[in-house]
């Protein structure tokens, strides 16, 4: 496998962006994104897919994090 010359990687992350942006303006809901997906599957190498699915997972998790969206349970199990 070759390395991505600048325009392939231009498109790669452009189709990204819009396809992270539609799943952030349609509400969690990503059958509406459903085009934009196959797009940027078809714009990027299987490895970057990959990677940047989980970047977005965790970014999500570390934006919820910061934002108090997830609250310190007491310890459940008691001596």
């Amino acid at each position: 496998m070759s390395a991505p010359t600048a325009d392939e990687r231009k498109a790669c992350w452009g189709a990204r962006d819009r396809y992270w942006q539609c799943l952030d303006e349609s509400d969690k809901d990503p059958s509406e994104c459903q085009k934009l997906r196959t797009i940027f599957e078809g714009s990027c190498p299987q490895q970057w897919i990959k990677y940047f699915d989980k970047r977005r997972d965790y970014l999500k998790y570390k934006e919820k994090l910061q934002s108090g969206g997830f609250q310190q349970q007491e310890n459940v199990i008691k001596p």
